[in-house]
């Protein structure tokens, strides 16, 4: 799979803390395995801004009881579909992507 950015901005470099809590604005029905499915109203967690040509990606993962006892993964998504409730820590350090961001298995 193609990488969709050479960087993006976290919390700490290994990008573990997330930076926001967002809201869904719509449905997000993904074209791949590097995103992650999301339905209007769900909350985000964010982890992750891609920067450059990626810079209209994030990275995170849903948190409700939408996916019952499936385990959360971390996936991407547009930053247009959801709105920033709760900032948490600023994204301020700088993390060169690997193609690990965005195997799909």
């Amino acid at each position: 799979m193609p990488k969709l950015s050479d960087k993006k901005l976290c919390a700490d470099g290994e990008c573990s803390h997330p930076i926001l809590i967002a809201r869904a604005l719509q449905d997000y029905y993904p074209g791949d395995c590097r995103f992650i499915p999301i339905r209007q109203g769900q909350l985000v967690y964010v982890y992750a801004m891609l920067k450059d040509r990626g810079n209209l990606f994030w990275a995170g993962s849903v948190q409700d009881s939408y996916y019952g006892q499936q385990e959360a993964r971390i996936g991407h998504f547009p930053s247009s579909v959801v709105e920033e409730t709760h900032a948490l820590m600023p994204a301020t350090t700088e993390v060169k992507t690997t193609k690990w961001d965005f195997y799909c298995y």
